[in-house]
């Protein structure tokens, strides 16, 4: 059975889906122009927007039938809006996982999910002044520190070179793997998902006439 089925689903009268199925345990890879509703989608799955015609399922259930907060903790969206507090890496970790009211983890724990994304610095770096792209990274570290059951990235690369960017979803790939988190994914990158994805799914032009 599918992770996740998206059947006659309409946004807006907007864009129009076609029929869509996510396999769990894998990572899969959406593509498609701009404006054919790629991040939409993304926020349709873990409810932070709510559709208008048709059905999308999760684990076999209507979406509508989770409580939200469980939803999105469950399928977590990391978007491409980074919300970080300007202050040091170690205390944003500690405000986030104080905010879903979880123990905090080590420090130990937190540079080794720095590792993952690709990130080498010292924890009491400040949040404040570093580049667009380490923000991505700390605030995609916190996030993949919750070990979500679905992880979603929205152009997860979009700030980083290419060597980067391949490292990256390297090792985002292999942690996913490691945990059994679902892996769902939105890049521009071509060559990244031909290299990563387990599955690509397409989408049309998706605009309504």
């Amino acid at each position: 059975m599918a992770l996740f089925t998206v059947k006659n689903v309409v946004f807006k009268d907007i864009i129009k889906y076609p029929e869509i199925e996510i396999s769990g345990g894998q990572a899969t890879f959406i593509r498609g122009e701009s404006g054919s509703g790629k991040s939409t989608l993304l926020k349709l799955l873990n409810g932070v927007i709510s559709l208008d015609e048709g059905t999308i399922t999760y684990s076999g259930k209507n979406i509508e039938e989770y409580p939200p907060i469980t939803l999105r903790r469950e399928v977590l969206l990391v978007s491409q809006s980074v919300y970080l507090f300007d202050g040091p890496i170690r205390d944003n970790f500690r405000k986030f996982y104080d905010y879903r009211d979880l123990l905090p983890i080590s420090e130990e724990a937190m540079k080794s999910y720095l590792d993952i994304c690709c990130l080498s610095l010292p924890l009491e770096s400040a949040c404040g002044v570093l580049s667009g792209g380490e923000k991505q990274r700390v605030f995609l570290a916190i996030c993949i520190s919750y070990r979500p059951k679905v992880l979603m990235l929205d152009e997860p690369t979009s700030a980083l070179d290419d060597k980067t960017a391949d490292e990256l979803l390297k090792n985002v790939k292999s942690y996913c793997k490691e945990s059994g988190i679902t892996l769902i994914v939105v890049s521009h990158n071509s060559a990244i998902a031909d290299k990563y994805a387990d599955h690509v799914i397409n989408l049309p032009g998706g605009k309504m006439q």
